[in-house]
């Protein structure tokens, strides 16, 4: 039987034991190192950043500086701002790495999925034909074939240019 190396895993393994104090999408920005935190790219009202526990190659998400997990308090510029902002990325992605589709979608609440609840945020999935392979079905494992930090790179080069 062949192994799957995946030692990145460890990190989120233990990362559900060792929670992060606060909000990780507040206090991400605030610490102005956005590499290290896979922030790719900043505009006015809201950031990308790379899900560091990804569903596919590409996992971002949009994210408003304005703290609220209730989507219908995001004021309109914020609304506006961040619709302009899932354009530009989803361009990037095009650019970058050619997926036959996106998912594009928000999690409002616990039950509906959101692992940070209390921080709305849109998730940005880029599909491939047939990457839906057998390893999810068989082992519960997805293979994500790309380092995160190569992925920022692309993305955070295509879009601050």
């Amino acid at each position: 039987m062949e192994q799957l190396w995946a030692p990145w895993r460890m990190e989120y393994i233990l990362s559900n034991a060792e929670k992060t104090e606060g909000c990780i999408f507040c206090e991400f920005p605030r610490q102005n190192e956005d590499e290290k935190n896979l922030i790719a790219y900043r505009s006015e009202q809201c950031f990308v950043i790379l899900n560091r526990f990804p569903y596919n190659n590409g996992h971002i998400m949009v994210v408003p500086y304005q703290h609220t997990g209730d989507y219908t308090q995001l004021k309109s510029d914020v609304l506006m701002d961040m619709q302009a902002v899932i354009q530009k990325a989803i361009d990037a992605i095009h650019q970058t790495m050619h997926p036959h589709g996106l998912n594009i979608g928000m999690n409002l609440g616990r039950v509906a999925g959101a692992g940070i609840e209390d921080h709305v945020h849109y998730h940005i999935v880029p599909r491939w034909n047939g990457d839906t392979n057998y390893m999810p079905v068989l082992t519960g494992t997805k293979v994500v074939s790309e380092a995160l930090q190569d992925t920022w790179t692309k993305l955070n080069k295509v879009m601050n240019k």
